[in-house]
């Protein structure tokens, strides 16, 4: 599909985490398409200049955009619903919520504290989940609505001294597939994303000429179609970066009898072929009863 430079005209956007690195980028480029933002960052104690989100705001605004900005931190209880309340104060609508800010406490899991780790939690996962349960009365009152939550290959995958990080992030997955079946009756599609992009968290995992191809931006386009009416997908998972991306899906192989040769049932399992992508934990519970 050519992107329509005006296929978000009318569309009001919530983005968190929008301040700086891939939010920016994503708020930026909607506006460019059309769509109001209300763009969230938290305020920085002393930061000169004012706070980001403000930048991003005067940024959209010189470029003829519409934009309010919002200095809360996510992991308050009343960050989500001031931000849904703003947008319909000053748009009247709310139409799609980004939830995209996240922070990260990189540490060995013997060596965090555990105050550490659930700070993580609160931001990354419950600052997003406060702000969809704000939102999702409005999207299912408008029978529409777009949603896109900011994953990573952590959460789906794990990773060295990330428990907490990944934790939150895979959290977050389980959130995206139960309300993308929710939400499907109502016209309201969530999926996720797993950026790969050179931000000031990431830039030394992108020597050399590979930052500039995986500038925050490459990742825009994809996250404007994800966003708009035209996008039809429902509870997918994109792992995306410099201009490219690859679909991400659960699968399961086929069931066999454990036997009392656990160990040689197990390497069994192993050996076969996962195919099979259950569309909900209630219809692979079914498809599991009937294969016994």
């Amino acid at each position: 599909m050519t992107m329509n430079r005006q296929m978000l005209q009318g569309r009001v956007a919530i983005v968190t985490g929008a301040g700086k690195g891939l939010g920016r980028a994503w708020a930026v480029h909607l506006a460019s398409l059309g769509a109001s933002l209300v763009i969230n960052n938290r305020a920085t104690a002393g930061q000169p200049g004012g706070s980001s989100a403000d930048s991003v705001v005067e940024e959209i605004l010189a470029a003829g955009g519409s934009a309010v900005a919002n200095r809360d931190s996510v992991e308050s209880v009343d960050t989500g619903p001031r931000l849904v309340e703003l947008a319909l104060r000053d748009f009247g609508r709310l139409d799609i919520v980004i939830a995209n800010a996240g922070i990260d406490r990189a540490m060995s899991f013997h060596k965090q504290s555990l105050a550490d780790f659930e700070h993580v939690m609160e931001v990354n996962f419950f600052g997003a989940a406060r702000l969809l349960h704000a939102a999702w009365p409005v999207l299912r009152e408008a029978n529409y609505g777009r949603v896109l939550v900011s994953t990573s290959t952590a959460g789906l995958y794990g990773n060295h001294g990330q428990a907490a990080y990944a934790s939150s992030k895979a959290a977050l997955q389980g959130l995206v597939k139960s309300l993308s079946i929710e939400g499907a009756s109502r016209n309201i599609g969530v999926n996720s994303i797993a950026p790969y992009a050179a931000t000031q968290l990431t830039r030394a995992a992108f020597p050399g000429e590979q930052a500039g191809r995986f500038s925050p931006g490459a990742t825009a386009p994809l996250v404007a179609w994800l966003v708009s009416e035209q996008c039809a997908l429902r509870g997918k998972t994109l792992v995306a970066g410099a201009g490219s991306a690859r679909l991400v899906q659960t699968l399961e192989g086929e069931t066999i009898v454990l036997g009392e040769d656990i160990p040689a049932a197990i390497e069994k399992l192993q050996a076969r072929s996962c195919d099979h992508a259950p569309a909900s934990a209630s219809a692979e519970f079914e498809d599991f009863r009937g294969s016994l």
